[in-house]
């Protein structure tokens, strides 16, 4: 069911360590949906506004944030990654050093 799959992607996401990062597509991957990155995108989208669960770790295959970047989600997800140390090179983060397999 849709809301057993929504726990898994939480909890894959809950398990991205401080400083690094992971994309739509490795994360479906790793829940056993390879394809379903968007699903991943929508299932963040329904984190209760308290939650603790590190999304902001989570962005896009380019190694980019997805929210439009004059939008106020870009800029605090770019701030709570660059607390943890995640540095940017323009708008991309460089996978092969922050990515987390």
């Amino acid at each position: 069911t849709p809301s057993v799959i929504i726990e898994i992607i939480w909890q894959v996401v809950a398990a991205i360590p401080i400083g690094k990062v992971m994309t739509y597509g490795q994360i479906a991957k790793q829940c056993g949906y390879p394809g379903y990155a968007r699903y991943v995108g929508s299932s963040l989208k329904k984190l209760p506004e308290d939650s603790s669960l590190p999304w902001h770790r989570v962005i896009n295959a380019q190694g980019e944030i997805s929210f439009p970047p004059d939008s106020e989600a870009y800029q605090q997800q770019k701030a709570l990654l660059q607390y943890e140390g995640v540095q940017f090179q323009g708008k991309r983060i460089r996978l092969s050093v922050y990515g987390w397999k």
